[in-house]
């Protein structure tokens, strides 16, 4: 899938959780729902593109994938 598509997808998701009181709340809430309705595939390319450039990124979002990718390797 094009990455930017990805990007696009998942700010739409920050912008749902950035209601949230507490921010963490709001980064758990985005990368439980990236773990349980984003194919593994598309998870890893978002991934991917953070760590060379999250620009375009929620930072919110940014969060989250860096925190999923995390928990994936550990």
């Amino acid at each position: 899938m094009d990455v930017q598509r990805l990007v696009a997808m998942a700010n739409d998701i920050a912008r749902y959780f950035a209601s949230e009181p507490e921010r963490d709340a709001g980064i758990q809430g985005i990368a439980d729902h990236l773990r349980k309705f984003w194919t593994p595939r598309m998870c890893e390319q978002l991934a991917a593109h953070v760590d060379i450039d999250d620009s375009g990124l929620d930072p919110l979002a940014a969060a989250a994938v860096r925190r999923l990718a995390a928990s994936r390797q550990a």
